[in-house]
């Protein structure tokens, strides 16, 4: 169920995304009379190839356009006659351009029909981004609230020279205001962090090849200490109807269920060792997989001991439900719009700074590069409107990204032809375009490939 609310949500996500930004360039064709012959959201052929494996899951033609729906669910098209794109080749194009075709319109105006998607796309990441922040204001972590305790220091963060406790003072020599600009600055060159460790002030440099390294997630950076109580213990699980059909042994309950421990205990110590802070416990309980522990808990003002056996995996059993102070701040009209065109555009500032970090060999494109398993991931496995919000805005400036680049077969590389067009004076010859076309496809298969092949890999092995 859970893996159905995550493909649900991705596949929802990429029809907004998709519809709208063929509608930019479907809207645009219109706006200048180019016959539209088709939009299609996904491909109704096996991509890049337009003639193997030809049919829509549904269609209909209403005026000179056919609607559908294709059956390859990466992306979507519309078909503008007299355009080379994946859709089609010169081959297909008469040789007088018709008066209704894309070709035999000013390059002006081809120009705006070949960025009519981006642009769709940045006014939806704007206006998500703007909605989000009049509806919800700014929910923050301050850098005091962060500071009371100090930050958790996990594998990665002692590896780069944090400890446990340190105090941030500086990003980069310059004061910070939440926790994301502390996050957000590993994308920055060389970033660094000023800490007060115990009294002392330290420079903390993150090294070139740190990205690597995070992305892997199998180490953590750094996070604010949490203090933290217990939320829910889980309950021992009901046997399913097959389980009782194979007379199957229930799961045993969990140690915390056991041993008696209660919603809201606040957990003190493990053995004997404090553990005020969520990270502290769970390092403790790691060091005692399938051994016993004495967890000291306060419960209604008074301290009591729970004697339990951890599990092989390191857990006793409950939901936690940490304990800090976030700072919020509303948002007018006019504020919550200028904040949503700063986070739209810093999508698209971090995805420049990623491309930069890769060619630049700091960081392995299999390490950064995202498809549909990761994204999937992201969207979560639980209906969570705000992060649905949230991350569609995100993708849209990063598919407006994507798109701009000087590919032959994205928006970018038609682009960089119709300027050059405009410039000189004259376009590329049709055989130039279609050998270009072709080029840039197979780039963009090959990043397919290579995108989804990594996702798999490191979803499945």
């Amino acid at each position: 169920m859970e893996g159905l609310v995550k493909v649900g949500q991705l596949i929802l996500g990429l029809s907004i995304l998709v519809s709208l930004h063929e509608f930019g360039h479907y809207i645009t064709a219109k706006w200048f009379k180019m016959r539209v012959e088709r939009f299609y959201l996904f491909f109704d052929f096996l991509f890049p190839i337009p003639t193997v494996l030809n049919f829509a899951l549904f269609k209909k033609k209403i005026g000179e356009t056919e609607y559908g729906l294709g059956w390859f669910p990466l992306g979507g098209y519309v078909s503008i006659a007299g355009m080379i794109d994946e859709t089609q080749d010169a081959s297909k194009l008469a040789a007088v351009p018709e008066p209704w075709e894309f070709r035999g319109k000013p390059a002006w105006q081809r120009l705006i029909v070949m960025l009519g998607g981006v642009i769709v796309n940045v006014i939806l990441g704007i206006l998500i981004f703007f909605g989000i922040n009049y509806h919800q204001g700014n929910n923050y972590l301050a850098k005091e609230e962060i500071n009371k305790a100090g930050i958790y220091a996990g594998a990665l963060g002692k590896e780069v020279g944090f400890r446990t406790g340190d105090k941030i003072l500086k990003v980069n020599g310059k004061e910070y205001k939440e926790y994301s600009d502390i996050t957000g600055a590993v994308l920055d060159d060389k970033p660094t962090y000023t800490v007060d460790r115990n009294g002392q002030i330290v420079e903390v440099a993150i090294p070139d090849d740190f990205l690597n390294k995070l992305s892997d997630q199998k180490s953590e950076f750094i996070q604010p200490l949490y203090e933290f109580k217990v939320a829910k213990v889980t309950q021992p699980a009901e046997p399913s109807f097959l389980d009782k059909l194979l007379n199957k042994q229930p799961a045993q309950p969990l140690p915390a269920f056991t041993a008696g421990m209660k919603d809201g205990d606040k957990i003190l110590a493990v053995n004997g060792t404090p553990v005020k802070y969520f990270q502290l416990f769970r390092e403790e309980l790691l060091k005692y997989k399938n051994k016993p522990v004495a967890l000291a808990i306060l419960r209604d003002g008074k301290v009591d001991t729970l004697k339990m056996t951890v599990t092989p995996e390191g857990t006793v059993g409950f939901a936690t439900e940490y304990i800090i102070k976030k700072s919020h701040e509303d948002y007018g009209l006019g504020q919550a719009f200028v904040v949503g065109v700063h986070d739209a555009f810093d999508v698209v500032w971090k995805n420049i700074q990623g491309f930069k970090k890769i060619f630049s060999g700091q960081v392995r494109a299999d390490k950064a590069l995202s498809g549909p398993f990761e994204i999937a991931d992201m969207y979560g496995s639980h209906w969570d409107w705000l992060n649905f919000w949230s991350l569609t805005g995100l993708l849209s400036m990063a598919l407006a990204f994507m798109n701009l680049l000087p590919i032959p077969a994205l928006d970018g590389g038609h682009a960089l032809f119709l300027i050059f067009e405009i410039v000189t004076g004259r376009p590329p010859s049709e055989k130039f375009m279609e050998r270009a076309q072709q080029v840039g496809t197979i780039i963009l298969l090959g990043l397919m490939v290579f995108v989804l092949g990594n996702g798999a890999f490191k979803k499945f092995f």
